[in-house]
């Protein structure tokens, strides 16, 4: 197969698409978010055949993944791209009528083919226990994915589901484990006691954890995100104090940035700090923080310039709290919270918080900066948002274990799922999906170890990866019937905890307007 004759039919068509973007106004999100997804389907692409390059044909699984990621991608991008469950963006939404009829005539031959045959083959391979092609070509790598996995296999994977069931936070003693194998420390430069490792190994550590259960591979999040405001933003004397406990896993962190009337809307957020004899004085609300009562440290975005209007009047905040406990979940003076019950993405618990008075110390403020929070925040952004492609990548990989295991295990009319068509075609598909996704994360995840601005790459990374992990859950649970929509088998709570990717760390439409703008104006 000629990869790259494809991808360059492929690339010619996203350039026509953003010319025609480029020529529409920006109120048609439509539009726009159509061309970000066109442009995410060739970038994922484009990691796909640098994927099956690298592996020199060795795994005869890879060529079929590769051979059916661009007979889809490409038949999508002609016929209908996905952009939501009853959305898909057609040529003519764009006027690329004309454009797409040149892609299908330099594509005849893969559109033209029968697919069956591949996906057969692939979903056989699945059956006889062959995967295609992990290995980062890298043997520190390589070992970093089979300890966190080994670690899943033990001590995620048998107790996860009774965790969820029971609404449990993950136990102390596994956390104490996850820290000791250096979870929170990954990215954390070794002067402070973290590992001073890439944002690819935060992804290989993030996707297997993601695997067990999200809620495991979610507790790094937290880390990450205070751990990169600290170490870009913090002072001296802040970095020296709190990365080595962040990283030890001593100081669990929690993200509190959201209000109740405020999502994507950060400029508008109403919380307040104000200084008073020495330190701050913290009132407002807060909704949907994550691990908020056994956390010990807020990372905390509030509006300390009232006079200063949007963004320009927030300042982030390192906010010490004491950790709650099951009978007193928030013992801190001058903070309150409840618990919002949710499907899925427990073990942590997310929680509404007030503050009423609640004190901070005086050197709080991040940096010893006033009206830099946001800009402190958005430096964050493309890490956070790696990292949940990769939680999306573990998700969407339990998901097809999961369907797998069942479809060759229930028998019917005398033999096991995995030989019906319809079945084994589910299977081979959510392969390739997991694939695209895995690739594009692990690209985003070099732009950003390169040292290169990557928000574009970020958001592409979790728009796909997001659909990805919902797609294979819903695939999964059809694979089981009406066994999956029973609460004792675990792919229903995946499938629970796989919808929320869509949302959390910029809902998919956010990142649509992120890839969108950020092409349109050049920089990529």
């Amino acid at each position: 197969m000629n990869h790259a004759a494809t991808l360059d039919a492929a690339r010619t068509y996203r350039d026509a698409a953003r010319a025609a973007a480029a020529g529409i106004d920006t109120a048609n999100q439509r539009a726009h978010h159509g061309f970000a997804w066109i442009a995410t389907s060739v970038a994922a692409l484009e990691a796909v055949a640098a994927w099956v390059a690298s592996g020199r044909g060795a795994n005869p699984q890879d060529d079929r993944v590769a051979r059916l990621a661009f007979a889809e991608t490409i038949a999508q991008l002609i016929g209908g791209l996905p952009m939501g469950q009853n959305e898909l963006l057609r040529p003519a939404d764009l006027g690329l009528t004309e454009a797409a009829a040149t892609l299908a005539k330099d594509c005849a031959d893969l559109l033209e083919t029968d697919h069956a045959a591949t996906r057969a083959a692939l979903a056989t391979g699945l059956a006889e226990g062959q995967w295609p092609s992990e290995s980062l070509h890298d043997s520190e790598l390589n070992a970093i994915r089979d300890q966190f996995r080994r670690f899943t296999e033990a001590e995620i994977l048998p107790h996860a589901h009774g965790w969820h069931l029971a609404n449990a936070l993950i136990p102390d003693a596994t956390v104490a484990a996850m820290a000791d194998l250096g979870t929170f420390g990954v990215c954390i430069p070794e002067e402070y006691g973290g590992l001073g490792l890439s944002k690819l190994v935060m992804c290989l550590v993030t996707e297997e954890l993601s695997r067990g259960w999200i809620g495991a591979g979610s507790l790094g999040t937290r880390s990450e995100i205070a751990g990169e405001l600290i170490a870009g933003s913090g002072t001296a004397a802040q970095k020296a104090h709190w990365l080595p406990l962040i990283a030890s896993g001593a100081v669990l962190p929690t993200a509190v940035f959201t209000e109740p009337d405020t999502g994507s809307d950060l400029g508008s957020l109403q919380t307040r700090a104000r200084r008073e004899q020495g330190q701050w004085r913290i009132d407002g609300a807060k909704t949907w923080i994550t691990h908020a009562a056994r956390s010990d440290l807020m990372t905390l975005l509030a509006r300390t310039l009232p006079d200063a209007r949007g963004y320009a009047g927030l300042s982030m905040l390192l906010v010490p709290k004491p950790r709650g406990t099951e009978a007193d979940p928030f013992p801190a003076d001058g903070m309150a919270g409840s618990e919002i019950e949710v499907l899925g993405y427990r073990g942590m618990r997310e929680y509404a918080l007030s503050f009423d008075g609640m004190i901070a110390p005086a050197d709080a403020l991040l940096g010893g900066e006033e009206g830099q929070g946001f800009k402190q925040l958005m430096r964050t952004f493309e890490g956070a948002r790696i990292q949940t492609a990769a939680r999306a990548v573990g998700v969407a990989r339990r998901a097809l274990e999961l369907g797998l295991d069942y479809a060759l295990q229930r028998k019917q009319f005398g033999k096991a799922l995995v030989h019906f068509p319809r079945v084994s075609d589910k299977l081979a598909m959510s392969l390739v999906d997991l694939v695209l996704s895995r690739e594009l994360t692990y690209a985003a995840a070099r732009a950003k170890d390169s040292g290169k601005r990557c928000d574009i790459e970020a958001g592409m990374a979790k728009l796909l990866a997001a659909r990805t992990a919902w797609s294979n859950a819903d695939a999964s649970l059809q694979i089981h019937g009406g066994n999956g929509y029973a609460l004792e088998f675990e792919i229903s709570r995946v499938l629970c905890d796989a919808r929320i990717l869509n949302i959390f760390e910029g809902a998919a439409e956010i990142q649509a307007q992120v890839i969108a703008r950020g092409l349109l104006e050049g920089r990529n």
